[in-house]
């Protein structure tokens, strides 16, 4: 319990700074993707004698870089791209899982996540994608943000902002291959998009966006481990679950206001 909310510790200042970036970019599904892919190196680790982490790190890493390239262009293009690589990689884990290698871990487990067997070598590696995204955050936040909210692609051209967009997309897949040790591969987005999804709802700024990501992805994630706890049930699981109910509360809520809101200014 202690290693898992020390990782819940290090995932939430990690969704604060990239889960703004994933929402506002729209790369929610290249996020969730790149969980996923991370599955089959996860699978043929054990058998090989490969660390876990190492891994994942190559192989999602692999699709990543794949995915980026095969997914230039228009918006339909890159979709199709991501649907089809996260496609043939689950099924190329699932496939190896079943009929190929005997993974000690358990598909459950790399699927779903393993939170209370986090040890000291995945916060390490948690510990040092955060570093390494708060040091890019300070060279590249800026282009970032701009980029965030230049959706006819005008924003400032030229080799910074393309080095900011390539950092970006590595940071997210290493935060997404980080999170899977803790939600597993399939629900990284619990802590990397839902939060900030949630947070966007109510946020006025960029600065407002972070800040109320990186709360609301601690306090879902250290509620959600309680309650996995007393319920004994999946951790990675019980905060997904909790996670999409507060959007939807949240979701609901503003709805509610808005309309709340437009019958008292018709009214008077």
């Amino acid at each position: 319990m202690q290693r898992a909310t020390a990782e819940i510790v290090l995932l939430a200042p990690l969704a604060g700074l990239l889960g703004t970036q994933i929402v506002l970019r729209r790369l929610a599904f290249f996020t969730h993707s790149v969980g996923t892919a991370a599955f089959p190196g996860l699978v043929v680790a054990g058998p090989w004698g490969i660390p876990p982490m190492l891994a994942a790190f190559v192989v999602g890493g692999g699709f990543a870089i794949v995915l980026e390239r095969a997914g230039r262009g228009t918006a339909p293009a890159r979709d199709a791209a991501t649907a089809l690589l996260l496609v043939a990689a689950l099924a190329l884990g699932i496939v190896l899982a079943s009929d190929v290698f005997a993974t000690g871990a358990g598909v459950d487990r790399l699927l779903f996540g393993s939170l209370l067997a986090i040890g000291d070598t995945e916060l390490a590696v948690t510990a040092a994608v955060l570093a390494v995204s708060m040091l890019a955050a300070a060279l590249f936040r800026r282009h970032w943000i701009s980029s965030g909210f230049d959706d006819l692609g005008t924003g400032e051209p030229g080799l910074r902002t393309r080095a900011a967009d390539l950092a970006l997309l590595a940071l997210v897949a290493m935060a997404a291959i980080a999170a899977i040790d803790a939600v597993g591969a399939l629900l990284v987005s619990a802590i990397l998009v839902v939060p900030a999804a949630t947070a966007r709802l109510f946020a006025r700024s960029v600065a407002g966006l972070e800040l109320g990501t990186m709360a609301l992805a601690l306090a879902q994630g250290l509620a959600g481990l309680v309650l996995a706890f007393e319920l004994d049930a999946p951790p990675g699981a019980v905060i997904a679950v909790l996670g999409a109910a507060v959007f939807a509360v949240a979701l609901l809520g503003r709805e509610a206001a808005g309309r709340h809101s437009q019958a008292r200014t018709v009214s008077s």
